[in-house]
């Protein structure tokens, strides 16, 4: 049991590390935008803080029913079901263009309902122009997921990896020229940084989908052939899997949505902070949401091979691995607070000072909740490995809606304390939704684990 251990913690890393670099490079973009975004000042960035809270709000929707192209590879690709791996790729990238559709239509109507909501008109304003420029990436950003949990899926990650590395070069380089004006560019501002995004995000998804076609293992599973005929059963497959973790993942986003729109409430400074703080616990958190992501494929294959105890070694792994690396995340955001708010803002000037003070205190609580964010995503991927959607998706809605966001209305809005009150609320979602999924997993994979030793003793 030692040496399968062993292992499969070698196994999860080989396939974690290229995931956790391309996770953390998709998230680069938003830390890069917000650093070049900082400078321009905190109107500036409460209008990028607003605009990605409703852009990845949408985003994540999609993305989690784009995923679920992951699940149906890895467990086709355990059975050797060659054709079933080719029809869930060429159907995921049918689905992730109907999505982003849809999605860029919605996004790009929302300011009259942020108005009636109470949020700051010239916030409002700010973050409109951005948003209208940078949903015209979406068709193309979730393109990229559907192609990315193919590949991942066939335990080829790096493909993905390289083609999001170089992604965040392009970003700065696009960010440089189009927000400040070079080159003979106009200094487009907030703006330009959606153009640059958008930018990005095609480039991703026209690079990977070369490369797929290009690669003969790939283009066997990935080639364009019946590609014109969209099959609806099969969407309907793919949308019932994921559906349940794009509302589970949305739920989740929602909590922080509602507390970033909850924190516009409070004030122009105070959304500011709150976008340093989440910027920084995004970009942390892509490591365990690598680790989840890898945590998902392994299970996936062990339970389309049939093989239960492997599924539990496979799962209890990830969460372990995902533990030990937000231990040492939350140890850094405790200790060193002011240096990492140093990054996003000019710390000389007095202008900033009421963001400096928020967004340090908010540093506090991002380091608590850590550890259960890390906790609850590699128990999600493993449950998403045995596609089981359905339960972790009602986990989801009680623990961020019902009981996060509640918590962070009464504490922040209604009881006074602002920011810290907000933010309270995000720690203790994580926490019950952290608690709940592990205990899922123990308890659906523990009875099938144990049928063959008792079938053989019997």
């Amino acid at each position: 049991m030692s040496s399968r251990f062993a292992d499969e913690v070698r196994s999860t890393l080989v396939l974690a590390l290229p995931v956790v670099i391309t996770q953390i490079s998709g998230v680069a973009n938003g830390f890069v935008d917000t650093l070049m975004v900082g400078r321009l000042g905190p109107d500036e960035l409460a209008g990028v803080a607003l605009g990605n809270t409703l852009f990845f709000g949408h985003m994540i929707l999609g993305m989690g029913i784009v995923t679920s192209v992951s699940p149906m590879v890895s467990q086709a690709f355990g059975r050797g079901d060659e054709e079933e791996i080719g029809r869930s790729v060429r159907q995921g990238l049918w689905l992730a263009f109907g999505l982003s559709i849809a999605m860029m239509v919605s996004v790009r109507n929302i300011w009259p309902l942020m108005i009636w909501m109470g949020q700051d008109p010239e916030t409002v304003a700010l973050s409109e122009a951005y948003v209208d420029a940078i949903s015209w990436g979406m068709p193309g950003f979730l393109s990229f997921i559907a192609l990315r949990g193919f590949v991942e899926a066939l335990s080829k990650p790096l493909l993905a990896t390289i083609i999001a590395i170089v992604g965040v070069g392009l970003n700065v380089a696009a960010n440089y020229v189009l927000m400040y004006g070079h080159f003979g560019f106009p200094a487009l501002g907030l703006v330009g940084t959606g153009w640059a995004s958008t930018l990005v995000f095609w480039f991703n998804f026209l690079c990977l989908l070369i490369v797929t076609l290009l690669m003969k293992e790939l283009a066997r599973y990935a080639g364009f052939k019946n590609f014109h005929r969209p099959d609806l059963a099969f969407l309907r497959k793919l949308v019932k899997l994921g559906l349940p973790i794009g509302i589970s993942q949305g739920v989740e986003v929602a909590l922080f949505m509602g507390t970033a729109l909850m924190m516009g409430l409070i004030g122009k400074t105070a959304l500011a902070a709150h976008q340093i703080a989440v910027q920084c616990a995004a970009l942390t958190f892509m490591v365990p949401l690598g680790i989840g992501i890898a945590t998902s494929v392994r299970v996936g294959v062990a339970s389309g091979m049939g093989d239960p105890k492997g599924v539990r070694v496979a799962g209890w792994i990830g969460v372990g691995l995902s533990c030990l690396v937000m231990l040492f995340t939350a140890t850094f955001f405790w200790l060193f607070p002011t240096k990492i708010v140093s990054l996003f803002v000019d710390m000389e000037s007095l202008a900033n000072a009421p963001v400096i003070e928020i967004a340090t205190v908010l540093m506090g609580f991002a380091a608590v909740f850590q550890l259960f964010d890390g906790i609850q995503v590699s128990a999600i991927g493993a449950l998403r490995g045995l596609k089981d959607t359905l339960v972790p998706m009602i986990i989801a809605i009680v623990s961020y809606l019902i009981i996060g966001l509640t918590a962070g209305y009464i504490l922040g809005i209604r009881a006074g304390y602002g920011p810290e009150g907000l933010w309270t609320g995000l720690v203790v979602g994580l926490i019950v939704a952290s608690v709940l999924l592990i205990w899922r997993f123990e308890w659906i994979t523990r009875a099938a684990a144990a049928e063959p030793s008792s079938s053989a003793n019997g």
